[in-house]
């Protein structure tokens, strides 16, 4: 996984719930195989290597594949 992407910064960031209450999460900037550099938002109950790893991947893959049009 770590071929189709890189992770280049990390911030904590937080918003205001549909409830009211405040939700943090997590906004990765990564640089794809493509150089194509996104930023991807993960909810806080995602920011794991196991569970932020799918999305982050996803979304390289999508962006390179925009990229190749």
């Amino acid at each position: 996984m770590a071929a189709e992407y890189k992770v280049l910064k990390i911030d904590e960031m937080t918003r205001i719930g549909e409830l009211g209450g405040v939700e943090r999460f997590y906004r990765h900037q990564i640089k794809t195989k493509g150089k194509v550099v996104l930023t991807v938002d993960v909810d806080e109950k995602d920011f794991t290597a196991e569970a932020a790893a799918p999305i982050l991947l996803k979304r390289a893959k999508e962006a390179d594949a925009i990229l190749a049009l």
